[in-house]
């Protein structure tokens, strides 16, 4: 899942208190999952930014909606006379959303989030970095333990000299992403793809490449 965090209040603020008229669209797919941009997020936000306008004297109209996926056209159908009424949009989805909706309408539209990373969660309220989405996955190598996102300094030949105990050492708290490539191999039973020299990885297909897209055929 895409994981986001709510940007500051008064950097939203800032953003938006020159506008008349404002709609919060919250997103209800991945970033309401970590309960920072649903359609209960975008009432909370809404109703701050009611209050600060209040104290500040400004005079805004502040609505706030929902879309259940800012990332794609046949969403926003039920939506569509709430954007045209709008002067500018604040949205709460990741940094895709917001994209998505900037080259769909011609108003200002801001993010309401700071995009974080791809993670899962491991227990209730706790969202962890697993994928940086590079394009050439090696999980099936590494056991399922993914060296891009979950060592820092993304090495692909085994640990280096700074890691301790199984940590890493940029933190004590943080696990060493080859020590649990080869726990996780020894307890497959297939520590022998260890001691394999991986080939060198094609970063084109990562991020260093350049935006990507991808097409399936028969569209």
């Amino acid at each position: 899942m895409i994981v986001g965090e709510q940007k500051p209040f008064e950097e939203i603020w800032e953003m938006v208190k020159g506008h008349k008229q404002l709609t919060v669209f919250g997103c209800n797919t991945c970033v309401a999952v970590c309960h920072q941009g649903g359609n209960k997020e975008a009432g909370i936000i809404a109703a701050q930014l009611r209050m600060r306008a209040t104290q500040d004297d400004v005079d805004i109209e502040i609505i706030d909606s929902g879309i259940e996926r800012q990332c794609e056209h046949e969403f926003f159908e039920k939506t569509e006379e709430l954007v045209k009424k709008s002067e500018a949009i604040l949205s709460l989805a990741c940094g895709i959303g917001v994209q998505f909706m900037a080259e769909k309408y011609e108003i200002p539209i801001y993010p309401g989030l700071n995009t974080t990373f791809l993670g899962d969660v491991p227990e209730t309220g706790l969202y962890t970095e697993k994928c940086q989405a590079c394009g050439d996955c090696v999980l099936g190598v590494t056991g399922g333990v993914c060296p891009v996102s979950r060592c820092a300094k993304r090495l692909f030949n085994g640990p280096c000299g700074g890691s301790t105990t199984g940590k890493c050492e940029i933190s004590k708290e943080t696990e060493c992403a080859w020590q649990l490539v080869v726990d996780r191999l020894e307890a497959l039973g297939r520590l022998d793809t260890y001691e394999k020299i991986m080939p060198l990885k094609d970063w084109s297909k990562d991020r260093s490449g350049g935006p990507r897209s991808f097409k399936l055929e028969d569209f």
